[in-house]
């Protein structure tokens, strides 16, 4: 049975796992690399995990995404599901944890990727048409999404 769970930076061990299986798996899907965070510090890490990080958990971790605040703009940022766990509705479970109930959140998700790209906008976000490297150098674009809540 799974379970959804807050991480505070004491679970640093359990995001570092989820988070570097999630670029090995999908490494077009983050701005980051895997190289790039598997040299990341205990410090590193707990620093990492203090914003607002939820998973699922399945006897182990299988699903991760945070939520950060900027001048106050939500960003939805690192969703991810393992392979064999996706299409059980764990990406709704964590954004329903994760978007507040009122306000402007943001994401950005790689153009080739449809799944999640419709993962989204069946939770109601909308594309914008403003694209932009993946990363620095990359050809592969990812395209802003955003949702606009509000409490009625």
């Amino acid at each position: 049975m799974s379970e959804l769970r807050r991480l505070g930076p004491d679970d640093w061990e359990t995001f570092r796992e989820i988070r570097l299986a999630s670029l090995a798996d999908s490494p077009d899907a983050f701005g980051s690399t895997l190289e790039r965070e598997e040299g990341f510090t205990e410090a590193d890490w707990r620093r990492r995990v203090s914003g607002r990080i939820h998973l699922v958990v399945d006897r182990a971790p299988v699903a991760v995404g945070g939520l950060f605040a900027d001048d106050g703009v939500f960003h939805v940022w690192g969703m991810w599901t393992a392979p064999e766990h996706r299409g059980r509705g764990h990406a709704r479970s964590i954004l329903d944890a994760l978007v507040p109930p009122e306000g402007v959140v943001r994401l950005h998700v790689n153009v080739a990727n449809t799944v999640a790209r419709t993962a989204y906008e069946r939770y109601g976000f909308v594309g914008t048409g403003e694209l932009e490297p993946l990363r620095p150098g990359s050809d592969q674009l990812m395209e802003l999404m955003v949702l606009q809540r509000r409490v009625t």
